[in-house]
């Protein structure tokens, strides 16, 4: 089996990296808002909120 490219990945990420901030400084220079991160919420989304606990001794 052949070995992961270790390197290459992380060149993919850098340009990924690089490609996104390029575009967000673009985002701000042209004065329009920027757009929610999809990084930021991460498992916060659900749908329903979660149900409330119920004292069972009560």
């Amino acid at each position: 089996m052949a070995t992961p490219n270790y390197s290459y990945e992380k060149r993919q990420k850098e340009l990924a990296k690089k490609k996104k901030k390029e575009e967000k400084l673009k985002r701000k220079a042209e004065g329009k808002p920027d757009l929610p991160d999809d990084d930021a919420a991460d498992g916060e989304e659900g749908g329903a909120p979660a149900p409330t606990p119920t004292d069972p001794a009560a």
